[in-house]
């Protein structure tokens, strides 16, 4: 199993996902990672886009209502639902942390819509805080490279806690998402991973 391999072919054939645009800013890090839940990144980007003109932080975010909030970020998958979501999260944030974003998983799990993957997200490209975000790519990915064999991604979160070094973390999420974007089947990816001899 050659992890320092792999990162060095995903590096080179790595591609900037549309989120990655908005840096490390903790506010849009958040948002943007809430909202991009079973939505396309490009549509994500572009809902986010229109928010954050409307709203560029949490307080100008917890003046706007559930209906124009809606508005502005459809068509992202469950809308509707992110919308009370989004509007309750600037709430706690304001009254709970003084509108700042917590820099702790347990801390951000506590935020209506952040699960483990959006903590670990924000905690990785917001603070420089070593997490590993396991989304559908590096799911999928990780039990293609044979690194595990695990049915979902929680599992697979533990078991690479265990032997990817602390070192490749960070940058773990966006290699993967950028490859499993560009070889949409599973096909496709074990195609370019015999080619370039990781399986």
């Amino acid at each position: 199993m050659n992890i320092s391999k792999v990162f060095s072919v995903f590096r080179k054939h790595y591609q900037q996902i549309p989120l990655e645009n908005f840096g490390k800013d903790p506010y849009k890090t958040l948002i943007s990672t809430v909202l991009s839940a079973r939505t396309k990144d490009e549509v994500t980007f572009e809902a986010s886009k229109r928010l954050f003109k409307k709203a560029s932080n949490i307080k100008s975010l917890d003046r706007l209502d559930s209906p124009v909030i809606q508005k502005l970020i459809y068509p992202v998958g469950f809308y509707k639902i992110k919308a009370k979501h989004l509007k309750a999260l600037a709430r706690s944030l304001l009254e709970s942390y003084g509108g700042k974003i917590p820099t702790t998983r347990d801390e951000l799990t506590t935020l209506p819509g952040v699960g483990r993957k959006t903590a670990n997200l924000v905690l990785n490209r917001a603070f420089k805080i070593p997490a590993i975000a396991v989304d559908t790519h590096v799911h999928k990915i990780s039990n293609i490279l044979g690194w595990v064999k695990t049915k979902t991604p929680e599992e697979t979160e533990k078991e690479l806690i265990k032997i990817v070094p602390k070192k490749y973390w960070p940058e773990m999420n966006k290699l993967f998402v950028s490859i499993g974007r560009q070889f949409t089947s599973k096909k496709k990816l074990e195609d370019f991973l015999k080619k370039e001899k990781l399986i």
